[in-house]
């Protein structure tokens, strides 16, 4: 496996935001930065072996500071939203910045993926490391996060994230790449064919808050158990479409166990061929259909990112689980280490 390594700029904040490039035998590639430990590029072939970039991201590496669509990153302490910014752990009330509606969202402003992480080769792998301080956007507690990239000769990108705390905080991390399997650039994503792993879904209430329970996908439009183009359903008239204009919603990974490895989804591109598999440890996964991409930083090769232009399939557990005894565990405290996994494993047929 070749690594490169580069300096790619300078940070705002004087420091130096480097890239990583991981190249295998067959040429296959993936680009990553220390902006919020981001994945830049995905190179890989489709049917006829021509190899396209299919994340979208930036030329500019100060464009990934504080971009609406988060492209490619990893978001924290907390991916996703909690509800009006409201946090208690152990019977102490902590209050978030609200920076989506009414909620806080991704970690707040200056979460994660606004940071620039450390970063190292290890072997065939990337490291980034990010250690965030007590109190950082009104999260108890220290906290140290590990994002692991490696890239293997068949094509399979794995992200190890893992994170150990000074005192009992709350925990969500995924990665925020957008796919786009006919390459970054090639317009909409509607004719891209969506399977999941999951036959619950969680509604939301209008500013995407779970409103408790899972729901059957069956005779609904959020059901993809079978594969089906994603443009088939998004414009009907149903509350999960209405309220993030698109999907934006998460959906419950049937058979999930803690700290077991499964098939998560698969998104497939007609026309070139290309497909990608998605692996997870984590309960539940978004589906993001780029509802609001337009007007995002410019585009790698002179593109024009377009709403629906690409989507995210982002690994993690669910919306507002500090508030909901009832969802899947995300408090961490001393002395415990949050490891999750995902896979993107990518072919042709």
């Amino acid at each position: 496996m070749d690594i490169r390594k580069q300096k790619w700029g300078v940070s705002p904040d004087g420091k130096d935001i480097i890239k990583y490039v991981i190249t295998n035998a067959s040429g296959a590639s993936v680009a990553l930065g220390s902006v919020g430990a981001g994945i830049l590029e995905i190179r890989v072939p489709d049917r006829d072996g021509h190899k396209d970039d299919v994340v979208i991201g930036y030329p500019d590496p100060l464009s990934y500071f504080a971009d609406g669509p988060c492209a490619g990153k990893v978001p924290g302490r907390y991916a996703n939203r909690i509800a009006r910014g409201h946090l208690e752990v152990d019977g102490k009330v902590y209050e978030l910045p609200i920076n989506n509606g009414p909620n806080h969202l991704h970690g707040g402003p200056e979460g994660f993926q606004n940071q620039v992480w450390e970063s190292r080769i290890d072997g065939d792998a990337v490291e980034f490391l990010y250690d965030a301080a007590d109190g950082e956007m009104g999260y108890p507690g220290g906290i140290k996060v590990v994002a692991r990239y490696e890239w293997s000769e068949k094509n399979e990108l794995r992200l190890t994230l893992t994170a150990r705390c000074d005192a009992p905080t709350v925990v969500n991390l995924t990665n925020h790449a957008y796919f786009n399997l006919e390459g970054h650039g090639a317009g909409s994503i509607f004719d891209h064919e969506l399977r999941l792993n999951a036959s619950l879904y969680l509604p939301t209430d209008d500013t995407l808050i779970p409103l408790g329970e899972p729901e059957a996908v069956a005779g609904t439009p959020m059901d993809f158990l079978k594969p089906k183009p994603i443009g088939r359903d998004i414009k009907e008239d149903f509350p999960a479409l209405n309220f993030g204009k698109g999907y934006d919603a998460c959906w419950v990974i049937d058979g999930w166990e803690e700290g077991q490895l499964q098939e998560a989804g698969e998104l497939y591109a007609p026309k070139s061929g290309r497909c990608m598999k998605v692996y997870t440890t984590q309960p539940g996964i978004q589906i993001y259909t780029g509802n609001w991409l337009e007007g995002c930083p410019a585009g790698k090769d002179g593109a024009v990112y377009h709403d629906y232009s690409a989507v995210a399939m982002e690994c993690q557990h669910f919306p507002d689980s500090p508030n909901r005894p009832e969802y899947p565990g995300t408090l961490l405290r001393p002395g415990e280490t949050f490891a999750q996994a995902i896979i993107f494993a990518f072919s042709v047929r």
